[in-house]
């Protein structure tokens, strides 16, 4: 049976994405330099599902190494989640970002072309929506980035349209994510940042478990209820399942399609922290700082499509989102790193 090739298959999405894929009967092989996660993650997905999965270490840029995978291993679809993905990191090495985002994105299509595998489920982003002018955002909504992360996804789409336009015996599905947070409900695999956070969930969630002071808010006088920026939390579960739906479509499909991954319903900052709290009872000290550059006020998603074309909806509640996150966090308060 062909593997599953999943580039950066050890990440938080990525490592949830390989229990789904096992549950659901696929083989899976995971390809990851390891900048930015951990094999443990990949060794828990192992005992969770029962079954093993293909490690190499390795970079997409490296054109030999992908070849070599690519004949070691007979491989039917590729998941690309390998990538660098903080925003703030980004303004400061923008080039580091293009290398590794886009060009290790061409060099992946080069050899995939090269050895005749054209399936591919590419891990985009809605900041490709840069700052929208209506939501909820659908598929068809202009497109613009507003950082140097954002514009990496953008151009990654643009050249993956290219690519199809060019040779349309592709089939290539881009999963625009919204936010994702949450855990594996078995609380074993979650997400582990390097260094301090940058997405909201685990920055509350070190703060309730005692390795962070307090958690800054980013602005509180934006045009919104409360005042502070409005996302579209999506269960890391949910997301995963999403994949496992866009390969079961690609199977079918050739050409492209850009899919929404949300709920559809906007949560500001304060809405999180307040469920977080109350739900897993516990304090959350909060402080208001300035604004981030490039943040948007409202950002969520219209998520039909997905429903339509891959028969694919999220299930899980704004309280399993936080419960999840904290039971990940309290028994793993180093991550992956006592392990």
């Amino acid at each position: 049976m062909p593997y599953i090739l999943l580039t950066g298959g050890a990440g938080y999405i990525g490592s949830h994405t390989a229990l789904e894929l096992l549950n659901a009967g696929y083989q899976v092989l995971s390809f990851d330099n390891y900048s930015n996660s951990s094999t443990e993650a990949l060794n828990r997905v192992e005992q969770l599902s029962g079954k093993s999965i293909v490690k190499v270490t390795g970079d997409i840029r490296d054109e030999a190494a992908l070849r070599q995978l690519f004949s070691e291993h007979q491989i039917s679809a590729v998941v690309h989640f390998a990538g660098l993905k903080a925003v703030g990191e980004s303004t400061q090495l923008p080039l580091h970002y293009y290398d590794n985002n886009v060009a290790g994105t061409v060099t992946l299509c080069r050899v995939m072309r090269e050895v005749g595998v054209k399936k591919l489920v590419f891990s985009s982003s809605a900041t490709v929506y840069g700052d929208a002018k209506q939501v909820p955002i659908p598929e068809s909504a202009p497109r613009s980035a507003t950082n140097p992360y954002g514009q990496s996804k953008l151009m990654i789409e643009y050249i993956l349209q290219d690519l199809v336009q060019a040779e349309p015996d592709w089939g290539m599905t881009l999963l625009r994510y919204f936010n994702p947070v949450g855990a594996h409900h078995s609380g074993q695999i979650g997400e582990d940042p390097n260094g301090i956070p940058n997405n909201l969930m685990p920055f509350i969630s070190q703060v309730a478990v005692g390795k962070r002071s307090s958690l800054s808010v980013f602005g509180n006088d934006y045009p919104t209820p409360d005042g502070t920026g409005v996302r579209d939390y999506i269960h890391v579960v949910d997301l995963a399942r999403g994949h496992v739906k866009a390969l079961q479509y690609l199977e079918q499909h050739n050409g492209i399609e850009a899919i929404n991954l949300g709920t559809g319903v906007g949560y500001s900052v304060l809405d999180m922290v307040k469920a977080f709290s109350t739900v897993n009872q516990v304090a959350v000290p909060y402080q208001i700082a300035p604004r981030r550059p490039g943040d948007i006020a409202v950002c969520y998603a219209q998520p039909d499509k997905a429903k339509r074309l891959l028969g694919w909806q999220a299930e899980h509640s704004l309280d399993d989102m936080v419960k999840d996150s904290w039971r990940w966090q309290s028994q793993n308060p180093d991550g992956y790193k006592q392990a």
